[in-house]
């Protein structure tokens, strides 16, 4: 019986699980390494944080079918193709895929990593709701980072609680700008129709528990939630591999790191042509579950094609949206929410 072993049940990892259990093999098992009990739909932890959604309704169980260890990883032997557990626990695997997603990048900001939220993960934004909840009317909420997570957080927060003020910090001339030009005028006029105070051509250099300083001016805030840069986690950064400049794995042509055959890389860990995204993530699965059926079928590896995405979804609270599709179309209002709602259905009610 051959063992794969998929570390992190996010995007990427549970895309690999599903269409291995889709080919029904008989000689493979899958072992299942993760924090929590399911899988969390990290796309929708900005409406956690804001109180708009509960944890049950982003998650998703585990298929039954696979082995299940919940625990943490905190280091991999490649020489001995062991998984190393903070139990002091070590699994065996023949092949590894290694999704364990991101943390915070506070790219060397005094007082961030201390005095601000987070909704990397399901349990740091349940702790940034209950902070929220916390809050009396009138205080004030900052939010650094104006990429996707920052700007759905916002909206999500003005229509949850329209008794805080909501600042939004951002290092553009304009938020969103590397989507389209239609998209960035229509969301940054949302914030000013809205009540979200957006700060561009922001530069944080400090934080501490009464604040935040951009540039040299002092900005207080009650709760600062940051959302400006993402790395993969100290584990797969410390394996000694070799890394590009935001500390993603470099990878072979066909997903796997280079003189370890046996140890793939999925999602936010994988150094790719693209910004990390759940789309990106899945899509990247589907090549390496190519590449695994035919390593265990002893054929040649195919030559994969150049990963292309749909495009890109998001929300401003839950009546309006924006989109861009293939780069190129760009869609606003009420149907890109829409659409954003139904893909989030398919993905948990279709598998």
């Amino acid at each position: 019986m051959r063992k794969l072993v998929v570390l992190g049940g996010g995007y990427g990892g549970m895309r690999v699980i599903e269409r291995v259990l889709g080919h029904q093999l008989k000689d493979v098992s899958i072992t299942l390494i993760d924090r929590l009990p399911y899988h969390g739909l990290k796309t929708e932890y900005y409406a956690l944080a804001a109180g708009t959604v509960s944890d049950r309704d982003i998650r998703i169980d585990f298929p039954e079918e696979i082995d299940y260890i919940y625990g943490q990883v905190t280091d991999i032997d490649a020489g001995d193709k062991m998984v190393l557990l903070a139990s002091g626990e070590k699994v065996p695997y023949d092949d590894l895929v290694i999704g364990l997603g991101c943390e915070d990048k506070y790219h060397n900001v005094p007082g961030a990593a201390e005095f601000t939220y987070s909704i990397q993960t399901l349990e740091e934004s349940r702790k940034t709701q209950q902070a929220i909840n916390g809050l009396s009317p009138g205080s004030i909420v900052s939010i650094v980072g104006a990429g996707l997570s920052g700007v759905e957080l916002a909206s999500e927060l003005r229509e949850s609680r329209p008794d805080l003020t909501v600042r939004l910090f951002d290092r553009g001339p304009s938020v969103l700008s590397f989507l389209s030009s239609r998209v960035s005028m229509y969301v940054q006029s949302w914030f000013e129709e809205h009540g979200v105070e957006v700060i561009n051509q922001s530069n944080i250099v400090r934080v501490d528990a009464d604040g935040l300083w951009n540039h040299e001016q002092h900005f207080p805030s009650d709760l600062t939630v940051w959302t400006a840069g993402i790395q993969p986690v100290a584990v797969v950064r410390n394996q000694g591999w070799e890394l590009d400049g935001g500390g993603r794995v470099k990878l072979t042509p066909h997903h796997y790191v280079p003189e370890q055959p046996d140890i793939f890389v999925v999602g936010d860990n994988a150094s790719l042509p693209y910004a990390p995204s759940g789309q990106l993530a899945e899509a990247q699965a589907e090549q390496i579950v190519q590449v695994l059926l035919c390593k265990w079928k002893g054929v040649s590896y195919p030559d994969l094609p150049d990963i292309k995405l749909r495009g890109t979804l998001g929300s401003l609270g839950k009546k309006a949206g924006f989109g861009v599709f293939m780069g190129k179309q760009s869609l606003t209002g009420k149907v890109a929410r829409l659409l954003k709602s139904g893909i989030l259905w398919k993905h948990k009610v279709i598998k």
